[in-house]
């Protein structure tokens, strides 16, 4: 979508400790409306952030700060420094510990992949639930919704809020493949700040970094498939409409 590679400059923050960092406002809806800018951030961890970079997202007013990582994760990385300018900091992993072996049982070793995006749903749900129960609270705006990488976990959920607001799959898509457009200036942080992984090449990084064209249309064909597409699949763990409502009410324009 032209249109949303044109706007990438307005909606990314170019954090130099922090990789991935956007805005999903502007997005159009397929029933005319449009998302509001300044109440969704998107972001990889947050641990790297430098003084400056706290100085500018504390300028964001973010509220509240969804966590979706796993419990190493966070052991080897900590919850990052938006608890101390007073962001409100709440976990939902949506992956627990020891699920990324599920996931290679289930679907192979295959890396990114749509089918393994799929393998998210074997879990637990609650963590689904419980992140849409935040989202759909305008007291908890604005928002910031974050994993590691910011761009597979983060990516699956941000896609079922956009399901919820009524915006296309076309959108959807090319909102994950944003991800691609900062991933040269994290290997360059990557290789400045650590070096090269043993036995890995630049270009190797540039691709684990980054996400294959076709993951998220597997995964929403996949949704499809299976259970009818993502609103049919959240309505199927618990997720109630009043909730959907709640949603649409905050992060929509009139």
């Amino acid at each position: 979508m032209v249109t949303m590679e044109l706007d990438f400059e307005k909606r990314h923050s170019p954090f130099e400790g922090c990789f991935n960092f956007r805005d999903i406002g502007g997005y159009p809806t397929e029933d005319g409306r449009t998302l509001r800018w300044g109440r969704y951030f998107r972001a990889g961890r947050q641990d790297r952030m430098t003084k400056a970079d706290l100085s500018l997202v504390a300028e964001k007013g973010i509220r509240t700060q969804i966590d979706l990582r796993r419990s190493d994760e966070i052991d080897d990385q900590g919850v990052g420094p938006l608890v101390e300018i007073g962001v409100r900091y709440v976990r939902h992993p949506v992956i627990p510990d020891g699920g990324s072996e599920v996931l290679n049982n289930l679907v192979g070793a295959t890396g990114i992949s749509g089918e393994r995006y799929l393998g998210y749903l074997s879990f637990d749900p609650s963590p689904w639930i419980g992140y849409l129960d935040i989202v759909a609270s305008a007291d908890e705006q604005p928002l910031l919704i974050h994993c590691t990488a910011g761009k597979d976990r983060t990516g699956i959920t941000t896609a079922f809020v956009l399901s919820i607001l009524g915006v296309s799959e076309e959108v959807i898509i090319a909102d994950y493949l944003l991800t691609n457009r900062d991933v040269p200036r994290q290997v360059d942080f990557v290789e400045a700040s650590f070096g090269l992984p043993p036995d890995m090449s630049r270009e190797a990084l540039v691709k684990a970094t980054g996400v294959p064209n076709n993951a998220m249309t597997v995964f929403l064909n996949g949704l499809k498939r299976d259970h009818g597409g993502p609103i049919e699949y959240l309505k199927s763990i618990g997720v109630s409409e009043a909730t959907f409502d709640a949603i649409r009410g905050t992060l929509l324009t009139d």
